[in-house]
């Protein structure tokens, strides 16, 4: 955190011309001061800001900061965020059995922040001609569920595939477990995956051909409404090219969530202007999995429960969100704009770390109580971070306010997915 936030950060003012001669606002300075100002207040205005740099030592005044909110300051944040993202940082591992079952339990997933149409030019939206999506970036992460490590945030152009993301494609240990949505859904990733001894699951892709043992194509509706019961695990083939073998997860849900799928499925349709298949409607019936991960190590109930877990880094993207305010702007100049995104995305990390070595080993951790926690602490923190003692003492008294209280409460109605991850992994020792 101090290499980013120090050399790093007067390294690119000087390789984008940030700094191009003495300065009190160095790069460094320049980084902490937005960073920190906006880890204590992600609506902090140019005053507080000002207040922030004052208490890194700098004097200037709310006009000297937003004069520095130029094309080279937006680069300069930008590649002080490419460094960050590299630096791997892990806690010890959470403990929780059917985690650490594997080599690491990968999550995927990406963001979209609208921009205004004046920044198409840095990245590019969707646009499709539609008024107020010329503009977009798109955050990608991935998270490891077991030690908190984080990959990312990677920045893309908001039109880009999920598929496109480096993350796609980063190198897993052999034994991990990937999780990610639809979006990352490809048979070629999933047999270059199985070739490492890497583990996937995933839900099934609609219209995916989908083969028996014997290698004759299965109508999917019909195979499940074939098997006896409400819970389906059997061996198929995936992919007319590929021939995946896998197995095929399902389990039948209520009427009342089918029926609620089915008007989620005709909404979507009526609002791309398609119509919905009847194959489809009928699948409403069933949530579907498929995976490589062999039936010793995770049985369907572990697969459910595993499933369920993706949302975690959902919850990340919120939290950063909604009290990290990443997707929030105080200013309409474009450069100004990128500025706070870059900032508060490098604020963001910080938090992330901060987590990782105070309460990420707490299988109860609560996100958002920890996030209250660092914010409160912001000030203090950079007020201590050019002395690396000093530094670490306010890095473990956040680390004792976290311990003491930012755990989440139990609930017997509906648990938490860290009490079903416990709860599985109790029954799986049973």
């Amino acid at each position: 955190m101090q290499t980013i936030l120090n050399s790093t950060a007067d390294t690119a003012a000087q390789e984008t011309r940030f700094v191009q001669r003495k300065s009190k606002l160095t790069g460094r300075k320049f980084a902490q001061t937005l960073v920190f100002g906006w880890l204590s207040n992600p609506q902090a205005t140019l005053e507080e800001l000002a207040q922030t740099a004052a208490t890194l030592g700098v004097e200037i005044s709310p006009q000297g900061i937003d004069q520095r909110f130029t094309e080279a300051a937006a680069a300069c944040l930008q590649q002080v965020l490419g460094a960050a993202v590299t630096e791997m940082i892990e806690a010890e591992p959470v403990t929780i059995l059917i985690l650490q079952r594997f080599k690491g339990v990968y999550i995927l997933d990406g963001s979209t922040i609208g921009l205004p149409a004046a920044l198409a030019d840095e990245w590019a939206g969707c646009g499709n001609r539609v008024p107020g999506n010329e503009a977009a970036v798109k955050v990608q992460v991935c998270l490891d569920l077991i030690t908190g490590a984080l990959w990312g945030p990677l920045l893309q152009d908001g039109r880009a595939h999920d598929r496109s993301s480096p993350l796609h494609t980063a190198s897993l240990p052999a034994g991990a477990l990937r999780l990610a949505d639809l979006g990352y859904f490809s048979l070629d990733r999933f047999q270059e995956l199985d070739a490492q001894g890497v583990y996937w699951l995933s839900r099934l892709q609609v219209g995916t051909a989908v083969f028996d043992q014997k290698g004759e194509r299965q109508d999917l509706v019909r195979l499940l409404s074939a098997q006896h019961g409400d819970d389906v695990d059997i061996p198929v083939k995936l992919g007319v090219r590929h021939r995946l073998s896998c197995r095929l997860l399902a389990k039948r849900v209520p009427q009342i969530v089918a029926d609620r799928r089915r008007r989620r499925v005709r909404e979507q349709a009526r609002g791309r202007g398609q119509t919905v298949s009847q194959a489809r409607l009928r699948l409403a019936d069933w949530t579907i999995y498929v995976t490589n991960v062999p039936i010793p190590l995770m049985s369907l109930r572990d697969a459910l429960v595993l499933a369920r877990a993706r949302w975690q880094i959902e919850l990340l993207f919120k939290l950063w969100k909604s009290h990290g305010l990443i997707d929030e702007w105080r200013s309409a100049k474009r450069w100004r704009i990128l500025c706070e995104i870059y900032a508060k995305l490098l604020a963001m990390l910080v938090q992330h770390w901060l987590l990782l070595v105070s309460c990420w080993s707490y299988p109860d951790r609560s996100l958002q109580k920890a996030a209250r926690t660092v914010q409160r602490h912001a000030l203090h923190l950079a007020s201590m971070f050019d002395c690396q003692q000093r530094l670490c003492e306010a890095i473990a008294t956040i680390g004792r306010c976290l311990a003491a209280g930012c755990r989440i409460n139990k609930r017997k109605a509906a648990p938490h997915t860290y009490q079903l991850l416990l709860n599985q992994t109790k029954a799986g020792l049973a």
